[in-house]
């Protein structure tokens, strides 16, 4: 079964199959955590380490982003479980990245969004094999 969601106007419209909606997630996850590396190191870190250096704001524009791979997820039709793994990802990326200069450290390491479509893909992975 492939969830199938719409998206352009009038009758240019196609409709994204889950696998596509999945790929489309993770970009934007890479975007927000992993998208930069420092040159000759193996440190990465994402738009959200960079927009969360702006106080209060920052950090709302972000946790806005992340709970939309989140809705996302839901739309996708994921278990109660799964989302509630994913939204207590969230919650300690904003709470930790709300703290001064260690919060923007942390949102650099935790990797919040790679980990929750990294949820994502392993729930339906298991759907596929049978399992829940």
């Amino acid at each position: 079964m492939s969830a199938t969601h719409t998206y352009g106007y009038g009758r240019f419209t196609r409709s994204l199959t889950r696998a596509e909606r999945i790929a489309r997630l993770d970009k934007l996850a890479t975007l927000l955590d992993v998208a930069f590396r420092i040159p000759f190191t193996k440190f990465r870190f994402g738009v959200d380490g960079l927009i969360g250096l702006a106080p209060g704001l920052g950090d709302v524009v972000t946790t806005g982003l992340s709970l939309w791979i989140v809705h996302e997820a839901y739309r996708l039709g994921v278990p109660r479980q799964v989302l509630l793994r994913m939204i207590g990802n969230v919650a300690i990326d904003g709470m930790i990245g709300a703290v001064p200069v260690a919060g923007d450290v942390f949102d650099v390491l935790w990797r919040g969004n790679k980990r929750n479509v990294r949820i994502l893909r392993e729930h339906f992975e298991r759907e596929e094999r049978g399992g829940r």
